[in-house]
Parts: C-alpha cells; sequence; structure tokens
C-alpha cells in the first residue's frame, strides 16, 4: 500500500511584530518587487518603513515610459527601470523560478498578488504571468495597503549618500538635501542604479564583480513558434502563445541562451541614461501581438571579460549602450539587422517580412561592431544550432535589435549568510536584483520577504 503524503503548510506566518513604541523606522531604497515585497511584509508586522523611490509612481511614470517610447523623450528618473513596480512592472510579468523555496515564500507573494488584483490561476498554473497593464493596477493597491498600515512611500526622492559611522549604517541624504535617521536600511535598487552603486563603492560598501550576459533581442512571427511548438494544435486558445528556452555550448567556449522570452509580445526601449540604447521585452496578459520576442544573449564573466574594479561591468554595458546609440542614429533609435545578413556577415538595407516592435524606431546596418568579437561569434554559431530545435528560428527576415545588456545586475553586494546585512556594514541589507541576489519578479520578490524577516527580527534583538 503506497504511502499518503499530507500536503505540506504553506500559509505564510510572520516571524515577528513590531512593539507598540518604536525607536526607529527601517528604510527601504526602491519598490521595485524586492523593495515592495519588503516594504509589505515590515508593514504587516507594524514596523512602519519608510520607502524611498528616485522615481514616480507607477500611473506617472507609464506616461513618462510612453514618452520614450512614442517621441523619444527620456526622463532619467522615470523610465522602464526607475520607478514604482521596478523593472518587472513592463515585462512579460513572468511568475515561476528556479529559486529554492522551503518555506513557501512564492506562495505568499503569488496571494498577495491575487489579493491585489491579479488572476486566481497564478496560484496553480505552472507558468503564470500577469501582464504589465495589470502589473500597474496592481502595485497601485499594493502601495496602498502599505500606507493603511502607517508605511510611508515617498516618490521622486533618490538617495544620494549612505551615512556610515564605524561601519554602521546611521542613515541616508536624499537628492534634496533632507537626511533621514536609520540604522536599519535595506537596498533594494535593482540593476540599473549605477550612480548608487558608485556611491556605495566610494562609501567602502563591500561589491563584488559578477558574472551576466550581453546580446541582441530577436523577433519572429508568433505564428512560427506556435506552429513549430504546438503542430497542428497551433492557435488554439487553450494553449495561448507558445514560448520556448533555448542554449548552445559554443566552439569558443560561450554558451548562448534565450532569456526573458516573451510570446505575443513587444521589444522595448529600456534605457535610463541619456545617450544609451537597452532593449528589453515585455507582454500584455494576452500576450496577442504579432511577433515573439527573446533575448539572445552570451554570458561574460568579470575574470576573463571586464577585470580590474568591481564596478568594470558597469563600464562595460556603458561602452556598448553608447555605441548602440551612436549606430541606431542618436536618437533613440535602436540599430538593427536582419538575421539572415547577420548570417551572412552583410548589412541590413530593408526590412523583410517581419516589422520590428522596438519604439521609437530602428536603423537597419550592420550590429557585428555592436559587440565584442567573441560574442558575435558565439551569436552567429548559435542561431543556426537554435533552428535545428525550432525550425525557422535562423529565417532571413527575422529581426535582431542591439544591445540587451542588463540582464541582471554586473555586481554584488556581498551580505552575510545568516543576518543577510553586508559583510562590512551592519544593518544595510543588500537586497534583490540589483545587489545581485535575485532574476525576475517572484524570485525578487522572495527575496524581499527574507530581507524584512531578517531586519525586523535584529530591529526587536536591538531593543532587547
Amino acid at each position: 500500500m503506497s504511502e499518503v503524503k499530507l500536503k505540506p503548510d504553506e500559509s505564510y506566518q510572520f516571524v515577528a511584530q513590531a512593539p507598540e513604541q518604536l525607536n526607529e523606522r527601517p528604510i527601504v531604497i526602491g519598490i521595485g518587487p524586492c523593495g515592495l515585497f519588503a516594504g509589505l511584509i515590515l508593514a504587516q508586522m507594524g514596523f512602519k518603513p519608510i520607502i524611498l523611490e528616485r522615481g514616480k509612481a507607477v500611473r506617472e511614470r507609464t506616461v513618462d515610459t510612453f514618452g520614450l517610447w512614442r517621441k523619444g523623450e527620456l526622463n532619467t528618473e522615470s523610465n522602464v527601470q526607475f520607478g514604482e513596480g521596478g523593472a518587472g512592472t513592463f515585462s512579460d510579468g513572468k511568475l515561476y523560478t528556479q529559486i529554492k523555496d522551503p518555506k513557501h515564500h512564492g506562495r505568499k507573494v503569488l496571494q498577495e498578488f491575487v489579493a491585489a488584483g491579479a488572476p486566481e490561476e497564478i496560484l496553480y498554473l505552472s507558468k503564470p504571468h500577469i501582464g504589465t497593464f495589470k502589473l500597474v493596477t496592481m502595485v497601485e493597491k499594493m502601495r496602498h495597503t502599505i500606507e493603511s498600515l502607517g508605511g510611508e512611500i515617498r516618490f521622486e526622492q533618490r538617495v544620494d549618500e549612505l551615512l556610515i559611522d564605524d561601519e554602521r549604517v546611521q542613515g541616508v541624504v536624499l537628492a534634496s538635501g533632507e537626511a533621514l535617521s536609520s540604522q536599519h536600511i535595506v537596498v533594494a535598487i535593482g540593476h540599473s542604479a549605477r550612480d548608487t552603486f558608485k556611491m556605495l563603492f566610494a562609501k567602502g560598501v563591500y561589491i563584488e564583480a559578477k558574472p551576466f550576459s550581453i546580446g541582441f533581442r530577436i523577433e519572429h512571427p508568433q505564428s512560427l513558434i506556435d506552429q513549430c511548438r504546438f503542430g497542428d494544435y497551433a492557435g488554439n486558445e487553450l494553449l495561448g502563445a507558445a514560448d520556448y528556452k533555448l542554449v548552445h555550448h559554443c566552439k569558443n567556449g560561450r554558451s548562448v541562451y534565450s532569456f526573458c522570452m516573451c510570446p505575443g509580445g513587444t521589444v522595448v526601449a529600456a534605457t535610463s541614461e541619456e545617450g544609451h540604447i537597452v532593449t528589453n521585452g515585455m507582454s500584455q496578459y494576452s500576450r496577442n501581438e504579432r511577433n515573439a520576442n527573446s533575448a539572445i544573449v552570451v554570458g561574460i564573466d568579470p575574470e576573463q571579460d571586464y577585470p580590474g574594479s568591481p564596478l568594470a561591468g558597469l563600464e562595460l554595458q556603458n561602452q556598448l549602450e553608447k555605441h548602440a546609440f551612436v549606430l541606431g542614429g542618436g536618437n533613440y533609435d535602436a540599430p538593427a539587422q536582419l538575421v539572415g545578413d547577420f548570417l551572412d556577415e552583410k548589412p541590413s538595407r530593408v526590412l523583410g517580412t517581419v516589422e520590428p516592435s522596438y519604439k521609437p524606431g530602428v536603423k537597419l546596418g550592420d550590429l557585428s561592431r555592436s559587440l565584442p568579437g567573441y560574442a558575435i561569434a558565439a551569436i552567429r554559431e548559435a542561431i543556426p544550432a537554435f533552428d535545428k530545435k525550432i525550425r525557422g528560428f535562423a529565417m532571413q527576415d527575422a529581426i535582431l535589435t542591439a544591445v540587451e545588456t542588463r540582464t541582471s545586475s554586473p555586481i554584488r553586494l556581498k551580505r552575510e549568510r545568516e543576518s543577510l546585512q553586508s559583510i562590512n556594514t551592519q544593518g544595510l541589507y543588500p537586497a534583490g536584483e540589483g545587489a545581485g541576489y535575485a532574476g525576475g519578479i517572484l524570485s525578487a520578490a522572495v527575496d524581499g520577504i527574507k530581507i524584512a524577516e531578517a531586519l525586523a527580527l535584529d530591529m526587536l534583538k536591538s531593543k532587547g
């Protein structure tokens, strides 16, 4: 007789409850998925966090983001990277991850999303997603929940200085000059806050370089991907838009893989700095746009590709993005090339059957100068290999758009395993994707919960 196993208890249990009289309020820097959940959990435990976000509230931020896409007008403090909801707001809204989650924190994340208006199906689908427009409304509702519990959220408040005394944080100084005191600060700034990384490094917070990836966005007709993946069942509304996940190990020792695949989505302008081009992918909940897109990226390593300073990866990103801006014509159009021409090593002059979705627009040409030679060689080898798995992947008219550089943070703010505090700055809690501890909405949110728990326990210990 087979053994019957009970379903594990997935209910969330708070690890602490704040005392009635708070001697200090924790500060959370950034309100992307990680900062949002760190703030939410702290608020639910009664710690009344102060959340500082350099960008704007999500609806104002959406207007600014569309200003770049439709008019080529960039707001460097309010865009795909900066603002309420973080970079995940303008993405496919994927809610699955491969992290270990023995305490079922991921379940807590999904339940909070449903409470904020996400479809209940995310609680049981194997690969749930939400999409940008639904995320906007959900983020707003979660903000209101934090505020109703005594939390404070302050937008357009960039942190320009971290106050440290005797290797312990004491507070922050804002761009306005205002100083806020706290000995418990969460750094959940996302992977694009380069100025903040530099400030932390200058203040002596321990930072190390970490691997990341660089490459292009590739677009195919979604119908092609559906046909290759579903065959005769392509187009069935129960199946929806097909996705894929690909990897190829190249002769030059590099690995090329698909990343952030967006079925029925669009390629979006994701820069946060003037004179830079950055691409990313986004889908709505319906995933009903004409094209499929994903990043096709090459893994790179600090020891081999950007040795020296822990911030050398930031400089490599900076160089590639600036060069892409020049190749695109200097007006936030992105450089692009037909896949067939890229493989044949000749510049593209006219579009084929695949219309690029990137806005403001693209400038056709030769992408061989947009990435280091080893990356170009690896991608040229990988695309035909991917074509053997998905017939048509190397189609002549498919579009490559450059550059994809912000696949993950190029640095890690190293933290202690148990306390989750910086290894050399007490009271500082590096968190989420920007700190090098997450990759995607769900894993970042889970990390935010872990950080909130560790911080709350330390606050109670300090009080005692």
